[in-house]
């Protein structure tokens, strides 16, 4: 039996925040892209797409490092619905990194263009190209925005929370090594 750990892997840490600067980046290139109508648009969406298939790349690579390495407990007098709060929330958080580049990739393939990653590298299309399927999931998309980056604010808040607060050993644990 293993001893339990108090401090998240150095790779699953360096996952965390690199990410997490990666999916900040994306929510405010994709507000700044539904803000305007100018060239600028169009530099913002050449950079959103990339670095959005970057991130879907790294989220499973992050999802392998999870599930390979061991994890620290949360604190044991934590009350049960806080730790209830902080097991959904991850996965929320899991399931926004990935679905929400699958979505973008579809609501581009289905707008009838192509997903370039750079001039020479395109991705295949997901979906076929279809009026509806795209506005569907253009609202998808904005919307799940949203709640990335309400349960973003609430990780934050959480973490935040457990330093200042609680000042246990959780936001420690992804702040530093061992």
């Amino acid at each position: 039996m293993t001893t339990p750990t108090s401090h998240f892997a150095p790779l699953a840490r360096a996952l965390h925040w690199l990410m997490a600067l990666m999916v900040i980046a994306m929510l405010f290139i994709g507000a700044g892209m539904v803000a305007s109508i100018s060239e600028r648009h169009e530099w913002l969406l050449n950079l959103h797409k990339p670095l959005g298939i970057a991130i879907l790349v790294l989220v499973i690579v992050r999802l392998i490092v999870r599930f390979s390495t061991q994890q620290p407990p949360l604190p044991a007098d934590l009350p049960a619905w806080q730790a209830l709060a902080a097991k959904l929330s991850h996965y929320l958080l899991y399931a926004l990194m990935l679905a929400m580049p699958l979505i973008g990739w579809a609501m581009i393939s289905a707008a009838g263009d192509p997903v370039m990653l750079s001039s020479s590298v395109r991705l295949p299309s997901i979906v076929a190209a279809h009026a509806e399927t795209f506005a569907f999931l253009r609202t998808a998309h904005r919307y799940l925005a949203y709640l990335f980056f309400l349960t973003i604010l609430m990780h934050l808040a959480a973490a935040l929370f457990h330093g200042w607060v609680r000042r246990d050993e959780v936001l420690d644990s992804m702040l530093r090594g061992k």
